[in-house]
């Protein structure tokens, strides 16, 4: 085999690091340029008197993609990873007795009676069904697949799975496809809240999202070490195949030469050589000129997104009492439309926040810490980070209201070392897009179709991430990588 050519990957997020281990495993000459210390990207941990907390994902699922990833580079997944499947998904609360869904359906189907009654419990089996059958339908034809179009999808799909999407209404919204299964409306905002698991509204998602619903299903699991184990172990198992990752290595700017990228300019002035490159960040960074020139020719100009939701999270230590934490939980607010209205339409945070709370402490894996424990709280946010008039006031108004929800639901927290991060932060931290977490918010049955694959306009430039299909998420991220990793070996013609 002829010399090696090489690769520079920008960012160790999880899809710059799921290219680096299967560029590696194929004895690629791979660096990854990553401008922190330490691997992750969005999955990261902050030190809050000496607890690491998980303060980016929290949730792990779709594990097959990384069991996959691992098997086909050679490595087991299992040895790597102690896991701990949650028996509660998720614990949910409106101020009252609250409602947990669990990893067996006919176990969420009972709780659900007892919350709800028996009919709305049936109607929860039959929203199941569909979003089993809607996940079986998009699994091959859109996650997996490099870069997907309505008209390529559907005649993948064929006659039979094609009605499975119009029996939703393709074209409807999540919230408006819910309607008919949850009468409860409590049940009803519960489901339409996993729009936000992509940074997106209910009222505006497409109703194809309720295939995450059937995603939990299949398994959540807590990881032992965190979510930040996963980007440490594929770090660590690329550099053993030969990878090079530079920490603390920050990218100023793209090299262009003729009509390709030819190196990457770190801010220290060292430019480092490149045959190819692969990009782990938010487009908008390129789109924007964040990287320069070269970056900038890479997005097509006419590309209009709607920028994802952002967050405020509290990191914190803490005493906590009262309420019956679980892994998950969520203490909803209401009048719940006008959360989204705020974010959206308004670009102001939201005078009704629904709280996400990560009790990271309540599994079978985790030690005892003198009654400490640590908890990650989220609230969703506009991603107005770039706006230098940002108000301070509000950020401190939101934090009160949203604490004021978790005390009114009989949380208790004493003794509290806290860590905020706001949609500055996080802007300051994933450059290009505001504070967006999820690149573009998924809005519209069409927004699907509207994020790039892993081929950018410069033939020697490739994307990956959240920002880029299949779209946000750590298994998406994931399976990002993995496409871009194949769009290369492709270039190279080393694809079997």
């Amino acid at each position: 085999m002829s010399k090696s050519p090489k690769i520079l990957i920008v960012g160790a997020g999880i899809g710059g690091l799921t290219a680096a281990l299967e560029l590696a495993h194929h004895e690629l000459d791979v660096t990854v340029l990553e401008k922190s210390q330490h691997p992750g990207g969005k999955i990261r941990q902050i030190n809050v008197d000496n607890a690491l907390i998980d303060s980016g994902p929290t949730v792990f699922t779709m594990r097959w993609i990384f069991e996959k990833l691992f098997a086909d580079c050679d490595e087991n997944f299992d040895a790597e990873f102690e896991l701990e499947a949650l028996d509660i998904l998720a614990r949910h609360s409106w101020g009252e007795a609250p409602l947990d869904l669990y990893a067996d359906t006919q176990k969420s189907a009972d709780a659900i009676a007892q919350f709800s009654g028996q009919k709305q419990a049936h109607l929860f089996l039959e929203f199941c069904k569909t979003a089993k059958k809607v996940y079986g339908a998009l699994k091959g034809p859109f996650i997996e697949s490099p870069r997907p179009n309505m008209l390529g999808m559907m005649s993948a799909l064929g006659l039979e799975k094609s009605k499975i999407l119009w029996d939703i209404g393709p074209f409807s919204n999540l919230w408006s496809a819910l309607e008919s299964y949850f009468p409860d409306p409590r049940l009803h905002q519960l489901f339409g809240r996993y729009a936000t698991y992509c940074g997106s509204s209910p009222y505006l998602a497409p109703a194809t999202l309720m295939l995450i619903a059937e995603v939990e299903m299949e398994g959540v699991w807590a990881i032992k070490g965190g979510m930040a184990k996963i980007p440490e172990v594929i770090a660590r198992l690329a550099q053993k195949k030969g990878c090079q990752i530079q920490y603390g290595a920050e990218v100023e700017s793209l090299q262009l030469s003729g009509s390709k990228v030819s190196g990457a300019k770190l801010s220290s002035g060292e430019v480092i050589a490149c045959d190819y490159l692969i990009f782990n960040g938010d487009i908008n960074a390129l789109q924007k000129g964040l990287l320069g020139q070269a970056g900038n020719k890479a997005i097509p100009k006419n590309l209009k997104q709607t920028d994802s939701l952002s967050a405020i999270t509290w990191s914190m230590r803490v005493k906590a009492s009262g309420f019956p934490l679980v892994r998950h939980n969520v203490f909803f607010n209401q009048p719940y439309k006008s959360e989204f209205t705020d974010i959206f339409e308004k670009k102001q945070l939201p005078n009704h926040p629904t709280v996400y709370i990560c009790a990271q402490d309540r599994t079978d894996l985790a030690s005892d810490n003198n009654g400490y424990e640590r908890l990650l709280c989220l609230v969703n946010a506009p991603a107005n980070g770039d706006n230098p008039s940002y108000d301070n006031g509000e950020i401190e108004r939101c934090e009160q209201k949203a604490f004021s929800l978790m005390r009114q639901y009989g949380l208790q927290l004493q003794d509290a070392q806290i860590t905020r991060t706001s949609p500055q932060e996080f802007a300051n931290l994933f450059p290009g897009r505001g504070g967006a977490l999820y690149g573009q918010a998924t809005h519209g049955w069409m927004s699907s179709f509207q994020r790039l694959g892993s081929q950018s306009q410069i033939s020697n430039l490739l994307l990956t991430g959240g920002s880029t299909h299949p779209g946000p998420g750590v298994p998406m991220a994931a399976m990002s990588g993995r496409l871009a990793a194949a769009t290369l070996m492709a270039h190279l013609g080393l694809t079997k």
